[in-house]
């Protein structure tokens, strides 16, 4: 389903759609005008929140570092949690983004065309830093164990 990584938690469906009801949240506040019971990365392609697109969005996705990565699908019926940053999946149209939605990243079945998208949460700054910090506690950690400390 995905690559590379593993699957550490599923979530039910009914999580998925409120996973996809925070994400629009987030991103979608001025989707007025974006089908976005279609697809949710239309809020990208008709410009109702600002990303980047193609090349550049994948080089920016590929900068990001966390402990764990959400990934939801586009019908807001699955989603689960993977311990490594996606380079791909089965699924047509998805979206990756930190549990606390501090960036996401929307793969579109129109790849090339529309897309991929990579926008920032308006708090990035602060989540962002959120995030690197949980990672370093995890390095730390993982540094004590292998000396022994833990």
């Amino acid at each position: 389903m995905i690559h590379p990584g593993s699957v550490v938690r599923q979530f039910s469906e009914a999580e998925a759609s409120q996973l996809a009801d925070d994400w629009l949240a987030v991103f979608g506040k001025n989707r007025q005008g974006a089908n976005t019971k279609a697809y949710l990365w239309h809020v990208f392609s008709a410009a109702r929140y600002p990303s980047i697109a193609g090349a550049e969005a994948i080089q920016q996705y590929e900068q990001q570092a966390g402990m764990e990565f959400v990934v939801l699908s586009n019908d807001r019926k699955l989603a689960f949690v993977t311990d490594l940053l996606p380079k791909s999946s089965s699924l047509a149209d998805y979206y990756v983004f930190p549990p606390n939605l501090a960036w996401t990243m929307a793969f579109t079945h129109e790849d090339g065309w529309l897309g991929p998208y990579f926008a920032r949460h308006p708090d990035f700054v602060k989540l962002d830093a959120e995030n690197q910090f949980k990672l370093e506690k995890r390095r730390q950690a993982e540094a004590a164990r292998r000396k022994g400390w833990a």
